[in-house]
């Protein structure tokens, strides 16, 4: 079976002081609110941090046995984000550095020797997702040379160090709409035949997921079909918007369109195709809205969004029993609401955002537990 962990890229922390006090304020809370004997806790650690503690091996046995005291456990990080995560503009910088770039493959093998380092005793293996190589735009074939080379050599990195440590560490390429790997299909085509699937898989964000329009079932088939496996799966839920032309929709659209994070949306057409805009409010201004829409916007899974807007958690479902039922080594299953902060009634303290992350996880036990996932 597969842990159930939650995402801590939804705290702004960027040293380890500031972790373990986040850990304190909400993880350790968290855990209270559900009666658990342990947490699973996926950490997010930007860059500075991560190269710290690469470097550190008595700071990594500190941050471990931090861990372990607050009850918590790790197999997977989040290597997406590079930092900045909470600055008042995140938008596209998400994104940066590129797989093209010397700082992104420094920064992904140093969460991979840390993760080694913190992995829990009963941890199969430890999972690191990452971008989806870039945003789409520049992108050259020098750039995709570029990042291939990038990713061998990370691979080697990572047989090294699982190698050392007597468990896989793997590598789990997170596709994302907009970017270089668009789709599923597109990360796909791009991965199959060309990296080591021991050690290089698939993050399937079901949030992402369910913007493209694409069939869970058939998107997990696909890989498999390729020799690919999905090493992680962030369980995570999109704005579906069946009337987008309606004024009451639009209004309550308009609460959703702030200023932090980009929130891609793809509209399905009559004719089964999928029409696309890179924000909110350009989807506002210039898609037709003629057919249903999907908004990149993680919502929290336990609670629907306020009507006439509703939300993916079917799409979440099917794709998290479809990657648990059909591979060797379940995939492990993280909770990813990381806009908490931007949700039009977003928590104003951290007791508020305990409440929400412990239903998130109540919810997820209920309806992907028996799926084959653990707390």
């Amino acid at each position: 079976m597969t842990v159930l962990s939650y995402c801590t890229n939804v705290h702004p922390a960027e040293d380890l002081d500031g972790i373990l006090d986040q850990l304190d304020r909400y993880a350790g809370p968290v855990r209270a609110e559900l009666g658990a004997d342990r947490l699973g806790v996926g950490l997010w650690l930007a860059a500075p941090v991560a190269e710290a503690l690469a470097h550190d091996r008595a700071a990594r046995t500190r941050l471990r046995a931090e861990l372990s005291a607050r009850g918590l456990a790790v197999v997977t990080l989040n290597a997406f984000p590079y930092g900045g995560f909470h600055d008042q503009v995140v938008k596209h910088r998400v994104y940066r550095p590129r797989w093209t770039d010397p700082r992104r493959l420094r920064y992904t093998a140093n969460c991979a020797v840390v993760l080694a380092d913190l992995l829990a005793e009963d941890a199969g293996f430890g999972s690191i997702s990452t971008l989806p190589l870039g945003w789409r735009e520049p992108w050259s074939p020098s750039d995709d040379t570029i990042a291939r080379l990038a990713l061998d050599e990370l691979t080697q990195t990572l047989r090294e160090v699982s190698a050392r440590h007597g468990r896989p560490i793997r590598l789990a390429v997170e596709p994302e709409p907009g970017c270089v790997l668009d789709t599923v299909a597109d990360a796909v085509g791009w991965l199959a035949g060309r990296v080591d699937p021991a050690h290089v898989g698939l993050c399937l964000d079901t949030c992402h997921l369910a913007v493209s329009f694409a069939d869970p079932e058939q998107t997990v088939a696909r890989i498999r079909a390729a020799g690919l496996d999905v090493v992680k799966v962030q369980a995570s839920a999109a704005l579906h918007v069946a009337e987008p032309a309606s004024q009451p929709v639009r209004a309550a659209l308009a609460g959703f369109a702030e200023p932090r994070y980009l929130h891609q949306v793809r509209e399905r057409a009559e004719d089964g195709g999928v029409l696309a805009a890179d924000d909110l409010p350009e989807a506002l201004a210039a898609l037709p809205a003629a057919g249903p829409w999907r908004v990149h916007f993680h919502v929290p899974l336990h609670a629907a969004p306020p009507a006439p807007l509703s939300a993916t958690t079917d799409v979440l479902t099917s794709a998290t029993a479809a990657a648990l039922s059909t591979s060797d080594q379940p995939p492990h299953v993280e909770v990813e609401t990381y806009t908490w902060p931007v949700l039009p009634s977003s928590p104003e303290g951290g007791t508020d955002l305990v409440a929400g992350i412990a239903a998130e996880l109540r919810w997820a036990e209920t309806h992907l537990v028996a799926q084959g996932a653990r707390p």
